[in-house]
């Protein structure tokens, strides 16, 4: 039974740990999350832990969960309370060693008494209601999400990384249902409209990565190089599945017998399964055995560009290689969350290669990875690789472009250090040696830097655990058109802090029709190129030239010149989309106006023979003139770049080529004759030759064209949701659709229900809305929901996923570059008071980096 006291009312005394907490015992309970303290003391006392867990999950969505859980454990020290987590309400019933026993509820944790545990081999049973908050319950399904300290939310648990344990499941679903779990099913009876299926018990694994799905899905099945998949999917268009599913297949294999290869270790969790959630939070999440997908990502319609075709590969390999990083060695503490994910997407790059020969992977490597990171690093709010973290309700604010994006360029770095083998083998060494266990990043340093003379420890110091870029310029002189002196210079932005990145340049000269390289390592303040002396002046230097160099880059005087009028004529496409980032980059600090460089981009964009360069530079003009154009430049500027997209989508030879062409066309439309072909392709009066849409595409289109209050908007909405088949992207639309409306009430009333949380449980859904509620063509009637939006952020980050608080603030901010918009995130930023938490004002730092600068 459960006894409803303060805080307070019961005593735990937590002892030290890992010479991490006073050596003097400490009188508290615990606080609400898992703090630290709490994890590192319940490490040293608990081991051998398995889970026995029975959830009976009803078909409505709104019936409580009723369930239990058996905690079997190896307890050091029985001489003071045990807590577990678990924040959800209803009331609670326990047992220890067969007894009934009174569990204590305290500030989201549940306390054993001292009298209730003993030394050695221990067994507490607990019943409860399941809390819904990590348990995705939507009409006809759900799915646990319970990264990264969330299965707390759900059930009564030790929700740390470095707890690993050995999960037996059953559940009880109606018997129209299928489920899927980390292990293979083992039994099931069916009794009536309910089935019970019990799963056979897991290998070791933390929390975060235990995980089951229950619902009305169909099931795709393969062999593969002697192993059989498992597809779960709730897709009702039957040709698309069949479109796609072997190509599905076909990447897992592949990613497997990669890694196997790469590693040395044979996949380490038995069979293989995976679900395809509609408008899933994540693009993919890597539950060992059970990989759970955004079902967009993979299911792809026949106008997929070939960014998303690579998208898909690159999610696929991404996840598998989490089965050795992060599912078998897992991080101790979740400050060493990047290690999991710059990891699997280092190996996402290499595994994705052989699938694509006809791609320029470096290319890839850079537009991939490149601008995302800098969207964060070059921000006030930027952050460091690793980052402290004392409680890990926080843990999902360590999340973002840092982690995902800035981690594989810096690991790229590190390779070059020790060389492919010498890194390949260090990272065999340290899957071997802490295989079902978990590990830190100065455990992998260790193992690296034995295999180096390089200061391994200074490195990281300056790339991992410090946060920012360097600042570098180009210092030029030419003498009788010859070049007399070429040097870079690297400063830190903090000047106080005088860090010095240590990195390889692939220095590019441009000459007419010819690139040449000269490769450099910038490893002090100054570096010269004195192998540049003498050679003919050059039309540009890029220190970005081969894809490498990573930083805030300061051209000179002639590069940007000559970039902003011959950017097209740039011979080779890894130099091309290298400049076409630096440009970008330029702009944005103020040095480039932004006029000129949308118009160059317009002007190259037609003779841009590589997509991955056409995706980047067409993303950039969109972004440009929404953004950082004058409202005057804009009107100039939009007959005209409607012309250059549609003569680009009818020259197009490709139907990746053209999906992107016409996706920019959609999304920049203006004038009445566009917009009015637009509404004729949507009514499927005209088409679009060479590219077939499907009902995702329709569903856009209805979108863009409401957004622009064309005339009998509210029609077009209303026969697209009577054209919308499957059941789930109907129910999204139906969610967004208000956010469309050309009526303000309407949209004031939609803003006004998110402040409900069961309004904002289907996150993809809201961060849709919200974007159109901001669209550039509504930014002044949409000002007076950026306060409420900002004050909305710390429940949003208490009560949301991991990735949820930035996205938040960056579909609130997307839409607006105004003066007025501006003062205002200032005025909320000055105002915050102290305590206000530091990661939640550097996510409202980057996410309005764009909007500062472009209101300037």
């Amino acid at each position: 039974m459960i006894r409803a006291v303060a805080i307070g009312a019961f005593v735990i005394t937590i002892m030290g740990a890992a010479a991490r907490l006073p050596s003097r015992a400490v009188q508290e309970a615990p606080e609400a999350g898992v703090p630290r303290s709490l994890a590192d003391e319940r490490a040293q006392r608990v081991r051998d832990l398995r889970y026995t867990l029975h959830f009976a999950i009803p078909a409505d969505a709104r019936t409580p969960i009723n369930a239990d859980v058996t905690v079997r454990f190896t307890l050091a020290d029985a001489r003071r309370p045990l807590a577990l987590d678990f924040a959800a309400n209803g009331p609670v019933r326990g047992e220890s060693q067969g007894r009934s026993i009174d569990i204590v509820a305290a500030s989201e944790h549940l306390l054993i008494k001292s009298a209730d545990l003993r030394e050695g081999a221990n067994e507490i049973k607990i019943w409860f209601t399941a809390g819904d908050a990590a348990l995705n319950r939507n009409p006809d399904f759900m799915y646990t999400l319970f990264v990264p300290a969330r299965a707390r939310l759900a059930f009564p648990c030790f929700d740390q990384p470095d707890l690993k344990a050995e999960y037996t499941l059953s559940i009880d679903i109606p018997s129209a249902w299928e489920a899927l779990a980390n292990a293979p099913e083992a039994a099931r009876t069916r009794n009536g409209d309910s089935t019970t299926i019990r799963f056979a018990e897991t290998d070791p694994l933390p929390t975060y990565l235990f995980a089951f799905a229950a619902g009305r899905f169909q099931i795709e099945t393969a062999q593969r190089n002697g192993r059989r998949f498992r597809m779960f999917h709730r897709e009702t268009d039957a040709a698309k599945v069949a479109r796609n599913r072997d190509t599905i297949f076909d990447l897992h294999a592949a990613a497997l017998a990669w890694l196997e290869r790469y590693t040395g270790v044979n996949y380490p969790f038995g069979k293989f399964d995976f679900l395809l959630v509609p408008s899933f939070q994540f693009g993919g999440m890597e539950h060992a055995g059970a990989i759970f997908y955004n079902a967009s990502g993979l299911l792809l319609d026949e106008s997929a560009t070939q960014n998303q075709k690579l998208g898909r590969a690159s999610v696929i390999a991404h996840e598998t290689a989490h089965m050795w990083f992060g599912d078998l060695v897992t991080m101790r503490w979740f400050n060493d969350v990047w290690m999991k994910e710059v990891f699997a997407n280092f190996m996402a790059a290499k595994i994705v290669n052989p699938a694509f020969p006809a791609i320029n992977h470096d290319l890839r490597f850079l537009l991939t990875y490149y601008p995302a990171a800098y969207d964060v690093d070059r921000t006030a709010g930027t952050n460091a690789i690793r980052q402290p973290l004392e409680n890990l309700r926080d843990a999902g604010t360590l999340y973002g472009a840092i982690i995902y994006q800035k981690a594989p360029v810096v690991m790229r770095q590190l390779e070059m250090i020790l060389g492919a083998d010498g890194f390949r083998d260090g990272l065999r060494e340290y899957l071997t040696a802490h295989a079902f266990g978990n590990a830190t990043w100065p455990d992998l340093i260790r193992v690296l830097d034995a295999r180096t003379p390089d200061d391994l420890a200074a490195w990281s110091h300056a790339w991992v655990e410090e946060r920012g870029r360097p600042q570098i310029a180009t210092d030029l002189e030419t003498e009788s058109g010859r070049i007399a002196h070429l040097s870079f210079l690297q400063k830190d932005p903090i000047p106080a802090r005088g860090l010095v990145w240590a990195q390889r340049l692939d220095v590019a000269l441009g000459y007419d029709e010819a690139v040449r390289h000269i490769p450099i390592s910038l490893n002090t303040g100054r570096v010269e190129v004195t192998s540049a002396r003498g050679l003919p002046a050059p039309r540009y230097v890029l220190p970005t030239g081969g894809g490498i160099a990573y930083g805030a880059f300061e051209i000179d005087h002639n590069t940007r010149d000559y970039l902003l009028h011959h950017l097209g004529d740039i011979p080779d496409a890894l130099t091309r989309g290298s400049a076409v980032v630096t440009l970008w980059e330029d702009m944005l600090d103020g040095r480039a106006k932004p006029v000129a460089v949308v118009e160059q981009l317009m002007a190259s964009v037609p003779g841009e023979r590589d997509e991955l360069n056409l995706q980047r530079m067409l993303g950039y003009i969109e972004q440009g003139f929404w953004r950082f154009v004058s409202t005057t430049d804009r009107d100039a500027l939009t007959p005209l770049l409607e012309r250059v997209l549609r003569e680009g989508l009818d020259a197009a030879t490709t139907s990746t080529t053209k999906a992107a062409w016409f996706a920019a066309l959609r999304n920049t439309a203006r004038t009445p004759a566009t917009l009015r072909w637009l509404e004729n392709v949507w009514r499927k009066t005209e088409t679009v030759p060479g590219l077939t849409l499907a009902e995702p595409d329709y569903i856009q289109l209805a979108e863009e064209l409401a957004v622009r209050a064309v005339p009998g908007w509210d029609t077009i909405l209303a026969e697209q949701f009577s054209r919308i088949e499957n059941p789930d992207r109907r129910a999204r639309f139906a969610f967004v659709r208000p956010a469309l409306s050309a009526e303000a009430k309407i949209r004031d009333e939609f803003f006004g229900s998110l402040g409900d949380v069961a309004n904002r449980r289907r996150e993809p859904w809201v961060l849709e809305a919200v974007a159109y509620l901001h669209h550039p063509l509504r930014a002044e009637a949409s000002l007076h929901y950026i306060g409420p939006s900002l004050r909305m952020l710390e429940e949003i980050q208490r009560t949301g996923d991991i990735f949820f608080p930035k996205r938040w603030m960056d579909a609130t901010l997307s839409g607006h570059s105004s003066a007025s918009a501006a003062r205002m995130v200032k005025t909320y930023l000055a105002e915050l008071p102290p305590e206000y938490p530091d990661r939640l004002r550097r996510i409202i730092l980057s996410s309005a980096d764009d909007l500062l600068r472009a209101s300037r």
